[in-house]
């Protein structure tokens, strides 16, 4: 069979990889192997409306069904690659078939990461990241019941939006002082801490768990170390991911909390490119340290970087990075990176309705935290990538118009 790219992984990246290549040309055979059963779906809806039963199954579809064959795409679902010869160039599946490659895309994306605790495998504690995941925990969903969300992070805390507004009683498990610390600024946890405290959520912080209670094999509880239990009928899991770096690594290929790309998202084997959320690579936004994004902007962006890459015209990976979640009422979206940032200015006020942070690098724009204010996000993508200088009383004052730096 002719060899061309394979590309493990059909999520986000997987799948705009595919679309890329086609769209700018590319007339070799593209495979796509995933080991979920489903043709490649949304993820974002998974911890909003499809858990709350506004955005049916259907509507989850990244393309319609007759995108594969009619772009000579072959998907290959449910299949997982278990080994990569890299001197061959071979894939080889779960069912012992080989696939040849003349360039392979690594979008093996990310896993939930397990908490090693007394319980964890008691029926009823959940993690959500895959359909799968969505659809036994959607049916468990009932007002009235107590859920304990372990991590305040973007997926636990939106989970968290969607259970209230069900009726369910929330409490939030957090180690860390605040909620989505590694994410976020203060100024921002706090504008979603009072959101969500008038949801009537109970949130605690500096919260380390001990394990969870069950009775005849089912969640009831969980016990912190500090000794404090807190009744449950249901636990969420969400602590961060892992990438999966496994089949990449027993490869020979070098892995550092992701698969290690350069500028052009290629590997230590030029033949291998890895992007989305398992890619880590070097990047100017965060002042040349080595990152690993997960967002669909990165998953998408990259694709396209590496389906340039290989139809021949090669462009290093410079995208300004972006992110959003919905926090019940709020849209959080963020623009750039605060690693490494050296100053911080609150724009507006922190009253749960519109605010923003602005963290500056150098005299120059770096990163932007909004809240409910698409306009200033989508401004500020286009400044950072501009690469602005601006001074914090500028950044400050509200009457200071930030568009006109764009023509300066």
């Amino acid at each position: 069979m002719q060899a061309g790219v394979v590309i493990v992984g059909a999520g986000h990246a997987g799948l705009q990889a595919a679309a890329s290549l086609r769209e700018q040309q590319y007339s070799g055979r593209i495979v796509m192997i995933d080991a979920e059963p489903h043709p490649p779906y949304e993820r974002p809806p998974l911890s909003k409306g499809y858990l709350l039963g506004h955005t049916p199954a259907a509507r989850l579809a990244l393309r319609p069904a007759t995108f594969y064959a009619d772009r000579n795409i072959e998907l290959l679902s449910g299949r997982r690659a278990t080994a990569i010869d890299r001197l061959r160039r071979e894939i080889i599946l779960d069912d012992s078939s080989i696939v040849t490659y003349e360039r392979l895309i690594l979008a093996t994306g990310a896993r939930n990461r397990a908490l090693a605790i007394p319980g964890i495998d008691l029926d009823g504690v959940y993690y959500l990241r895959t359909l799968a995941d969505a659809d036994v925990l959607r049916e468990q969903l009932q007002p009235g019941k107590d859920a304990i969300v372990i991590g305040a992070g973007f997926i636990g805390l939106e989970f968290v939006a969607c259970a209230t507004r069900l009726g369910m009683r929330v409490t939030v498990l957090e180690l860390a002082s605040r909620p989505m610390a590694r994410a976020v600024s203060s100024g921002i946890s706090s504008v979603c801490v009072d959101e969500y405290q008038k949801l009537g959520v109970q949130l605690r912080f500096n919260t380390d768990i001990a394990g969870i209670l069950g009775a005849n094999g089912r969640v009831v509880g969980v016990q912190t170390r500090g000794g404090e239990t807190f009744a449950a009928s249901l636990v969420l899991v969400g602590v961060g991911v892992t990438p999966n770096t496994e089949l990449a690594g027993a490869s020979g290929l070098m892995v550092d909390n992701g698969i290690v790309v350069d500028q052009h998202l290629r590997t230590s084997d030029p033949h291998i490119s890895a992007i989305g959320d398992v890619a880590a690579y070097r990047s100017d936004h965060a002042n040349g340290s080595l990152i690993r994004l997960e967002s669909i902007q990165n998953a998408s962006d990259q694709a396209r970087c590496v389906a340039a890459d290989i139809v021949g015209t090669p462009q290093p990976y410079r995208a300004v990075p972006w992110f959003w979640s919905d926090q019940a009422h709020l849209k959080l979206q963020i623009a750039g990176l605060a690693l490494a940032t050296d100053q911080r200015v609150m724009r507006g006020q922190p009253n749960g309705a519109t605010c923003a942070v602005l963290h500056l690098r150098a005299g120059r724009l770096a990163c932007v935290e909004t809240i409910n204010r698409p306009a200033l996000h989508l401004l500020a993508r286009r400044l950072i990538a501009s690469k602005v200088a601006l001074t914090p009383e500028q950044a400050a004052d509200e009457s200071f118009e930030l568009k006109q730096l764009l023509s300066a």
